[in-house]
């Protein structure tokens, strides 16, 4: 082998040995490179895959995180954990606990930017706002009305169920609002806190010592503006409107019969459930509604006429009134 020709066999030998030395060193870092990859990958299915979903297993509602769950079951299981230290009142969440303390120190954090009005809890600035915003973002499916507070809208929905969950302890009578129910249990009472600086009569209620006011002013300042007719409650004035529009919006559950008023809707329910609450004193016999009893009264008032008083029958002529009188009293 020539000289020429072992030089050329040692360079290529040498560049082999680089290529070598190469490889062993770019390995790894391809190795490397694709592992980060693959990582990287993981991290972005992670972020864009599947979220893990939490479902409560008595009501099926679904969270994402499973603390949100864990503070959810608390409404199921009564579980209240944060207690003031001061009234003794508990808490499922620290937070709520931490806005009802500002009861007690008074601090109101949230302040309106209108009206400067403060509010010791967000959520209640937000209700606030909506009355210089006007917005009110709870509609009525049934009529259209809308409230600011969800809770309003609630409450109006037992309008057109007919459901009234307040009820009297003393003489059973219920109410759609507990407001309705606070007013009334002031006629068990004999509370009327509300005096009429004018007459002296007193009320039960602030409103209607508003309203009675209007009838010594004369002031009726609801006005119908297709008929002109004017009204002292904005209510009145309301339910004055569907004569014009022809709405009913207060309808039966049980057979859809529509109504203008709530009102209406009640006594029209006791046909349903058979209630009659109007009695007669005399003869003892019951009517679902007032009308009915007043026409009922006719028969006891009929002029030359006379009737039992133990089971209300009666007579035109005194001798059979007085025949008929024995039988009771077994006098002959």
């Amino acid at each position: 082998m020539s000289c020429k020709e072992e030089s050329q066999e040692r360079n290529e030998m040498e560049d082999k040995d680089q290529y070598e030395k190469h490889k062993l060193v770019v390995s790894p870092v391809k190795s490397s490179c694709s592992q980060t990859k693959k990582t990287s990958s993981r991290k972005r299915a992670q972020k864009t895959g599947a979220i893990r979903h939490f479902a409560c297993q008595q009501c099926g509602k679904i969270f994402t995180v499973k603390r949100n769950l864990d503070v959810h079951t608390r409404i199921h299981t009564g579980e209240k954990p944060y207690s003031c230290q001061q009234c003794g009142k508990c808490y499922i969440k620290k937070g709520t606990l931490k806005d009802h303390m500002r009861t007690h120190t008074g601090e109101k954090p949230y302040t309106c930017p209108q009206c400067g009005v403060s509010f010791t809890q967000k959520g209640i600035l937000e209700r606030h706002i909506r009355i210089h915003t006007g917005e009110k973002p709870f509609t009525c499916q049934e009529c259209g009305n809308s409230f600011i507070r969800k809770g309003c809208l609630k409450g109006h929905m037992r309008i057109h169920t007919g459901e009234q969950p307040y009820t009297c302890p003393q003489c059973g009578k219920s109410f759609t609002y507990k407001q309705g129910l606070n007013a009334h249990m002031k006629i068990h009472t004999g509370e009327k806190p509300y005096i009429c600086d004018e007459c002296g009569k007193s009320f039960y209620q602030q409103g209607y010592l508003k309203f009675h006011m209007r009838s010594h002013s004369g002031e009726s300042p609801f006005t119908c503006q297709q008929c002109g007719k004017s009204f002292t409650r904005k209510a009145n004035l309301e339910v004055h409107m569907r004569i014009h529009t022809g709405e009913k919006p207060f309808i039966c559950p049980q057979c859809a019969k529509s109504f203008h008023q709530p009102a209406n809707l009640r006594v029209h329910m006791r046909i349903h459930t058979g209630e009659k609450h109007f009695t007669c004193q005399q003869c003892g016999k019951s009517f679902t509604q007032n009308g009915n009893l007043k026409a009922h009264m006719r028969i006891h008032v009929r002029p030359n006429s006379f009737m039992c008083h133990v089971c209300g029958v009666s007579f035109t002529d005194r001798n059979e009134y007085k025949n008929h009188v024995t039988t009771h009293t077994g006098e002959t």
